[in-house]
């Protein structure tokens, strides 16, 4: 059994989570407490009271913390992507991946630790000095996904503590495992009773109690459209800061002067890998009439020589769905597209392997337009578009065309359109001839219009979420 963390110690809850594999539903890897409503108060009291001896903690001690998490996640990287794997489905490589840019981030702010700054200006006054300093916020709830298990978890975490807040951390019930893994190891690197406090469990119940609470100073969220409106909603009420991280519908476009090769990689990358369970996946691939005929049979070539199976196994290009219920999703978008008047030109059938598990064929659909509900409305599965268009403004047009703006891309050889895409995309995230998804740890993630809300994410623009500004005057 794997307990939550609440001031220090290790509670048992009042539930268990069952965490089952999606490629072997046979596979139990673990279970895991769920908390109850009073044990999350708990752990709210317990970051609260950890709070004023955190925020004034010695650098050199939140250094020398986040620094020894960074090197442990690094040393257990095989371990720790396989459990991600195992746990969520991606393939074993992308868990690795996803596992080593953990520890980056990790790494990164231990050294942001080593880097807090100020500045002194002078004041309009004479004999008056002025000092703008950047102080913690407080207690910082935190919930995340269950499609980056413990890049997410730690894109968040690391800020928080680097700055000098205290956290209560809502994992998403689909993975606990790496939360937990996450959580063991900040806790054994010497983080004070308190600091750090881990509520598994129902969003109904764990995550509606951290929202309710006015002893949460400020709300970092990445999830649903719709659940993220309850977090805004809630958090207005106690007049507390967040920060929310949505859903997507990226497009990626294909000007006919583009390298085919380059595109096709892209484009598969973008739509398809982690079972196309990104936020920032491309599902909308808009391709011009001089090169789009080409660009499909290119994509049905390719999709067509992609395994789809066990996460863990070396040959899978294409794990499975995290679950029943999104694979259901996946397989009512997919008639919907067909009912829309779309083609599959590829996929989208159930695929049976060695083990009861949630396969899914990536499907390609053709003929599509940019009002279809395909194209309108997140899948969150692989499952992509091809939209016909007439030239690169048309592209651009249609690009934009969607309540969404987290990422978008072009492949293209030409500067003048690669230029005025990265001026003119409606995202906060821009790729020319690259797949949509891939950010480095160390610059900020984050998106616009329904996609994001508040300062960004990673890398020093982190600050702006996790610290205050204070502006002090002295005489001198």
């Amino acid at each position: 059994m794997f307990k939550n963390l609440i001031a220090g110690e290790w509670i048992n809850g009042s539930d268990v989570i069952r965490n089952l594999n999606p490629s072997d539903t046979n596979d139990l890897i673990g279970e895991y407490s769920r908390a109850s409503v009073d044990q999350t108060k708990q752990a709210i009291a317990a970051a609260k009271t950890a709070f004023p001896r955190w925020a004034r903690s010695s650098i050199l001690e939140r250094h020398a913390i986040l620094r020894n998490a960074a090197n442990e996640i690094l040393s257990r990287k095989d371990e720790l992507g396989r459990l991600l794997s195992r746990e969520e489905g991606k393939t074993l490589a992308e868990g690795v991946g996803e596992t080593v840019r953990a520890s980056q981030i990790f790494d990164f702010f231990a050294g942001e630790c080593l880097r807090l700054a100020g500045e002194t200006v002078p004041s309009t006054r004479p004999g008056v000095s002025v000092d703008v300093t950047r102080e913690p916020v407080g207690v910082v709830g935190i919930i995340t996904p269950w499609n980056f298990p413990i890049a997410i978890p730690a894109w968040k975490i690391a800020p928080a503590l680097c700055y000098g807040n205290t956290v209560v951390f809502k994992p998403a019930e689909l993975v606990p495992g790496s939360a937990w893994s996450i959580v063991d190891i900040l806790h054994r690197a010497g983080l004070p009773e308190g600091v750090l406090n881990l509520v598994m469990g129902k969003g109904s119940v764990v995550g509606q109690t951290m929202l309710t609470s006015a002893d949460v100073n400020a709300m970092t969220f990445t999830g649903s459209t719709a659940t993220g409106k309850q977090v805004a909603l809630a958090s207005i009420e106690h007049n507390r800061r967040f920060q929310l991280e949505m859903g997507g519908k990226n497009p990626f476009i294909v000007l006919d002067d583009a390298d085919l090769s380059i595109a096709v990689d892209a484009a598969v990358n973008s739509a398809f890998f982690s079972t196309g369970q990104r936020c920032t996946a491309s599902s909308r691939l808009i391709v011009t009439a001089g090169i789009h005929d080409r660009f499909v049979a290119a994509m049905v070539e390719r999709m067509s020589s992609l395994m789809v199976g066990d996460a863990l196994k070396p040959d899978t290009h294409i794990g499975p769905v995290v679950d029943q219920g999104q694979l259901k999703q996946d397989i009512d978008y997919i008639n919907i597209g067909k009912n829309e008047g779309a083609k599959l030109a590829f996929g989208g059938e159930l695929v049976e392997r060695g083990t009861p598990g949630f396969y899914l064929r990536p499907a390609l659909f053709t003929e599509a337009t940019n009002q279809m509900r395909i194209s309108r409305e997140e899948i969150f599965g692989p499952v992509a578009s091809v939209i016909r268009v007439k030239d690169y403004d048309e592209a651009l047009a249609t690009a934009n065309d969607t309540p969404f703006g987290l990422s978008s891309g072009i492949a293209t050889t030409s500067l003048k359109y690669a230029t005025h895409f990265k001026r003119n995309a409606e995202a906060g995230m821009v790729m020319v001839n690259l797949p949509t998804a891939g950010v480095d740890f160390h610059v900020p993630f984050g998106g616009r219009k329904a996609s994001s809300f508040g300062p960004r994410e990673q890398g020093k623009y982190a600050a702006e979420f996790f610290t205050m500004v204070k502006t002090a005057y002295a005489t001198a």
